[in-house]
């Protein structure tokens, strides 16, 4: 069995009484004080998260622009210097790579922020689809990136951004070289958990200092470090998409609900374009719905779903919500099931047991 891998914060983990699991090869905190009390601290003040297990890719040269345009479904073009954008890779049948933030630098620097278990993965597709004049760097093996997020992560952060005014990176920016308490960052404002908050990526070597600082700075707010598990509540709350779960090389960014990263009227031919334009202008055969629960039961992962005793869909992901206290759960069911009120059933320890289709996401914060 090969070993896990680590992040520069693990030699710390153990100072905050972590539990860690194996997460896609990664040994990472599933928990910290606890994912109830982790979740609601994200919700009502601030969390911080080590994710610096995420994958980072470098794309450089005159040609970077036409290369993005080509392999992801958003409208690159669109982005300027300081930007970041939401967007898919497909397979050329509108199954999903990936998902992943794009950062442009300049017109002809990018970075690719990826997901952790599809790292080397993606950075062979884009290898595979690579145009000249075009360079492709995997530099994650070299960056930490910690996330605070929170309706107070501003204010907590911008106690160590002593030169930079945060309330300037507006959402989806970001601002390299801030000066945080001594250690040169790059800050994004994107977020993965319904709430405002800033990704920060570092040196490996600045990863300790970054993380034991914002928790000094955000122990009057009561800043806490969070896990996995609250990290996954979280965003399912808000229904961001986690691949391997609502995204997958089965399941085409149209079925998931992120129809808004594909860009099928940009001109440029883009791989997996025929299918998703198809999908988007009549309809795609499986559509990402909420559900809650009738029956006493929590909907799980894999979990099948029946529609008047036909199979009609699978639960992505499902868990007492901590934020409702209700048990919910996103299901991709087909489409002629999936309209508000409908009546499923889902199939629990051999059970069926009853649920109706709700709205989501289960969660939006209030605009300021």
């Amino acid at each position: 069995m090969s070993e896990l891998k680590r992040t520069p914060l693990y030699e710390v983990y153990g100072d905050y009484g972590a539990k860690t699991i194996d997460f896609g090869g990664w040994d990472l905190p599933v928990q910290f004080s606890g994912i109830k009390e982790e979740h609601e601290a994200v919700r009502t003040r601030a969390g911080l998260f080590d994710v610096s297990h995420m994958g980072e890719i470098e794309v450089k040269g005159p040609e970077s622009l036409s290369f993005l345009q080509k392999v992801m479904t958003n409208d690159v073009s669109k982005l300027k210097d300081g930007g970041a954008q939401y967007t898919a890779m497909c397979y050329e049948d509108g199954g999903t790579v990936d998902d992943l933030i794009i950062y442009r630098k300049t017109g002809v620097d990018f970075l690719l922020v990826v997901n952790a278990s599809n790292t080397e993965k993606d950075f062979e597709w884009l290898k595979t689809n690579l145009s000249e004049n075009c360079e492709l760097t995997n530099i994650s093996d070299r960056i930490s990136q910690l996330a605070l997020q929170g309706p107070k992560a501003e204010e907590v952060l911008q106690k160590l951004a002593k030169d930079t005014v945060l309330q300037e990176i507006g959402f989806f920016k970001f601002k390299e070289h801030v000066d945080l308490n001594g250690v040169s960052a790059f800050v994004s404002r994107t977020g993965y958990t319904g709430e405002d908050g800033f990704e920060i990526y570092c040196e490996n070597a600045d990863a300790v200092k970054l993380w034991q600082d914002i928790l000094e700075a955000g122990k009057e707010e009561g800043v806490l470090p969070i896990g996995l598990g609250a990290r996954d509540t979280l965003r399912f709350e808000a229904k961001l998409a986690l691949y391997g779960q609502e995204l997958s090389k089965d399941i085409t960014p149209i079925e998931a609900g992120i129809s808004f990263a594909v860009s099928t009227d940009k001109k440029e031919a883009f791989i997996g374009k025929a299918v998703l334009k198809e999908q988007k202008e009549n309809g795609a055969p499986r559509k990402l719905v909420g559900i809650e629960m009738i029956d006493r039961g929590i909907p799980r992962h894999g979990y099948p779903v029946y529609v008047e005793g036909v199979l009609a869909g699978e639960v992505t992901t499902g868990t007492q919500s901590p934020t409702l206290k209700k048990n919910v759960g996103l299901v991709l069911l087909k489409s002629e099931y999936a309209e508000l009120g409908r009546e499923v059933e889902v199939e629990i320890r051999s059970k069926k047991l009853k649920a109706s289709v709700v709205p989501s996401p289960f969660y939006k914060r209030a605009k300021k």
